[in-house]
C-alpha cells in the first residue's frame, strides 16, 4: 500500500490534536506492518511541564503514538478506514524505555502484527531515533463500534 498522507492517517484513527501522534506513514504492508513517523515538536502541550528546562516526550505518549499506529495499520488492514470503527487498548505487555525523546526530532514508530483476527489483534511496536530503540512493547488491541450517543 505504501505511504499514507496525514488525511489518510485522521481518515483511518478518531484521534485529533493534541492527542493524534501519527504524522505519516511511509510504509504500510497490509496485514503485516506499518512504518509511521511522529514529529516530536517543542510546541507539544505536554513539554511544558514535562519537565521544565529537560523537555522529554513521556513513554507513555510514545506507547500511544504506537498503538495509533497500529491502529492505522489494523483498520487498513481489515478495510475499515472511513468507518468509525475504534481501536481500543486491551493491554500492553513487556514495555520498556531505553533512551529519552526530546522536542526536534522525528519518531519512528514500527508496529508489525503477532495475531490478527477479526475483532482482537496483537501487536508488537518499537519506537526508534536514528536506528536506537526509544520505546519497545507488546500490546493487544480490539476493534470496537463507536459509543452511540
Amino acid at each position: 500500500m505504501g505511504a499514507l498522507d496525514i488525511g489518510r492517517v485522521m481518515t483511518a484513527l478518531p484521534h485529533r490534536y493534541p492527542m493524534l501522534l501519527v504524522d505519516r506513514v511511509e510504509e504500510l504492508i497490509p496485514d503485516e506492518r506499518i512504518v509511521a513517523i511522529k514529529a516530536v515538536s517543542m510546541n507539544e502541550p505536554f513539554f511544558q511541564g514535562h519537565f521544565p528546562g529537560r523537555p522529554i516526550m513521556p513513554g507513555v505518549l510514545q506507547v500511544e503514538a504506537l498503538a495509533q499506529a497500529a491502529g492505522v495499520l489494523a483498520v487498513e488492514s481489515l478495510g475499515l478506514a472511513g468507518t468509525g470503527k475504534l481501536v481500543y487498548f486491551m493491554s500492553i505487555d513487556g514495555v520498556k524505555f531505553r533512551k529519552p525523546v526530546e522536542p526536534g526530532v522525528l519518531l519512528r514508530l514500527e508496529v508489525s502484527f503477532l495475531q490478527k483476527r477479526a475483532r482482537v489483534c496483537k501487536f508488537a511496536g518499537r519506537a526508534l531515533l536514528d536506528g536506537h530503540i526509544t520505546a519497545e512493547c507488546e500490546f493487544t488491541a480490539m476493534i470496537a463500534d463507536p459509543p452511540q450517543g
